[in-house]
């Protein structure tokens, strides 16, 4: 029942106005594509660089919530940049996405990364220094880069591997 009702809105989708404008203009989902993938690798970028410093392997002589406050508002206005880039997209081709189990698996990957981001930040904001060496948060500062990249590399391949399914 849900996806016949999914079916019946991706085909109401595909024959609105702003639908119809990306399909038949064939620059559209190229220079769209770029600014997404351009987007998606500063967020990659910077949760690479944020964990990297939770796991005490990169910018150990600056603290974490320096480290966070540095790159996290990459990681927002990318987040931005990707919602507004993946709704053209998903425009252009409802059906393909919105159908598509991996769009739906990527969807709740970047909604887990997402919050994971935004509790990292609560707690850094209670306690600049609580992921610091010596404050007995180190296997939570661990638990939490590793998770954050497992969530980014499993948003990646989620998304390249839309294209396959």
């Amino acid at each position: 029942m849900a996806v016949s009702a999914l079916g019946s809105f991706c085909q109401w989708l595909e024959q609105t106005p702003p639908s119809l404008f990306v399909q038949s203009h064939g620059w559209v989902v190229p220079a769209v594509q770029t600014v997404h993938i351009l987007a998606i690798s500063a967020v990659a970028g910077s949760a690479l660089m944020m964990n990297l410093r939770l796991l005490g392997v990169a910018f150990k002589a600056q603290p974490v919530a320096d480290v966070a406050r540095r790159f996290a508002p990459v990681i927002w206005w990318a987040l931005s940049i990707l919602l507004m880039t993946g709704l053209v997209l998903t425009l252009g081709e409802p059906a393909r996405e919105l159908l598509n189990p991996v769009f739906r698996i990527k969807m709740l990957l970047v909604l887990a990364a997402t919050a994971l981001l935004a509790v990292l930040q609560a707690r850094l904001n209670r306690n600049p220094k609580r992921y610091e060496r010596g404050q007995g948060s180190r296997g939570s500062a661990i638990a939490i880069a590793i998770a954050s990249l497992v969530l980014w590399t499993g948003i990646v391949i989620a998304g390249r591997w839309i294209a396959y399914v």
